[in-house]
């Protein structure tokens, strides 16, 4: 199993390339389900998470080529063959969930695995389960497997209130309501940049969506749709995570790419920090303001809020902060387990339930930690480049999920950094 070794100290300067957005993709990917024609994605991440979708789409009949390096994804649904999503390929990732909205709008019938993960909490399906129930679906769950139907091989347009926030249910739900029979109103719906972007491609594709980005999405159902040549939005989590990069251990980074509006929230808990962020022709730029950081306290939040993709990572930063932070956790429950491998490297952080106080240390020391998920990997890296000594990540197969090349950016800023392959 790799390890990732990071020796600390100094500040980085450079210039990081951003990669397009993992969740963005992995949403996008299966809506070449709902089309007979080609659906062809640029900017796409080389991550595992897409080597994993590419092989759930292809088990279902699909095409998925990975042309240019694998940033564009070329991919062909001809024909749904298998409309079983098996355990085995959907344990490993959430996001498979989202091939059963699809697949019930085309051919009006699917059985989906429950999905895998991160061990961040339980994260269940039922609001994707409800929506669908509301578009008229029958739905059956036995030995671990959704069984859904479509009467009459469609479902039917209806108003969705989600009861709270959801980024994957208002993503399965919007893909369904394209190709369903009349007009679905989908009400508290998820307003991150992915929800934009999917309803951007889906309506290059023919799809008649309104309100994207509020939480009121209006979807007036169509016959079918053709295919499109779409550009993953850029990955506003990878982007905040660099911003870290000097914050923590000074010097300046410019990140290309980046967008203001994409990480607004995160950029002023950064300002506040005493981090200055400005835009760029070509992205944004990040160093310290003067030298020092100071507490601030953050309360994740669905967008436009604070990320709870962030919260890792923010921590990090906050460890060797001035003064006293408190970091409320209210999207994910069990999303502190970075907490204890960053005591480990000399931070001072008290959890209790789904709250973490960090008191701000002088220096961080390097030791041998373990990533427990994919955020809380990178957590322990940007840790890592900020402690003395030298760091040791354990199970980095989680960073791999969600973060290209990592070795190779931070060290194009002059990170003392590299991979070391296990058995």
């Amino acid at each position: 199993m790799d390890s990732i070794v990071v020796k600390g100290g100094g500040a980085l300067n450079g210039v990081i390339p951003i990669a397009g957005a993992k969740n963005a993709c992995l949403t996008l990917m299966p809506a070449t389900l709902l089309s007979e024609e080609p659906l062809t994605l640029t900017n796409a991440p080389r991550l595992s998470d897409i080597r994993t979708m590419t092989q759930l789409l292809q088990s279902l009949g699909a095409e998925v080529a990975g042309l240019q390096d694998g940033q564009v994804l070329a991919m062909s649904s001809h024909a749904i063959t298998n409309h079983t999503a098996d355990y085995d390929i959907v344990r490993k990732m959430r996001a498979s969930i989202l091939v059963l909205g699809p697949m019930l709008a085309r051919d009006g019938h699917a059985i989906v695995s429950l999905p895998g993960g991160c061990a961040i909490g339980a994260r269940p399906v039922d609001l994707h389960l409800k929506a669908f129930e509301a578009m008229g679906a029958e739905l059956d769950l036995r030995d671990g497997y959704v069984h859904a139907k479509a009467p009459g091989g469609r479902l039917k347009g209806a108003v969705v209130e989600f009861p709270f926030v959801s980024v994957g249910a208002t993503e399965n739900a919007l893909m369904a309501a394209t190709l369903a029979k009349g007009t679905t109103v989908l009400k508290n719906a998820a307003r991150e940049p992915e929800i934009v972007d999917l309803a951007q491609c889906l309506r290059k594709m023919g799809a008649q969506i309104e309100g994207e980005g509020t939480s009121t999405i209006t979807v007036q159902g169509v016959d079918r749709l053709h295919g499109a040549t779409h550009p993953v939005v850029t990955d506003r989590i990878e982007l905040g995570t660099y911003m870290l990069v000097p914050a923590i251990c000074g010097g300046e980074v410019e990140l290309l790419g980046g967008r203001m509006e994409l990480v607004g929230a995160f950029a002023e808990k950064l300002d506040q920090a005493g981090v200055s962020v400005s835009e760029t022709a070509r992205g944004l730029k990040v160093s310290r303001k003067n030298g020092e950081v100071k507490a601030v306290n953050v309360t994740t939040e669905p967008f436009p809020g604070f990320p709870t993709d962030l919260q890792a990572q923010m921590m990090a930063l906050l460890c060797t902060a001035d003064g006293v932070s408190v970091l409320e956790e209210k999207i994910f429950e069990n999303r502190f387990m970075h907490a204890p491998e960053l005591i480990r490297m000399g931070a001072k952080i008290d959890v209790h339930g789904g709250t973490a106080t960090v008191t701000g240390v002088k220096k961080l020391k390097g030791a041998p930690v373990m990533a427990t998920d994919l955020r809380a990997s990178v957590s322990l890296i940007l840790a890592g480049l900020a402690a003395e000594g030298e760091t040791v990540v354990s199970r980095v197969y989680h960073l791999d999920r969600g973060y290209e090349r990592v070795e190779e950016k931070l060290s194009a800023c002059g990170a003392q950094i590299e991979r070391i392959t296990g058995n």
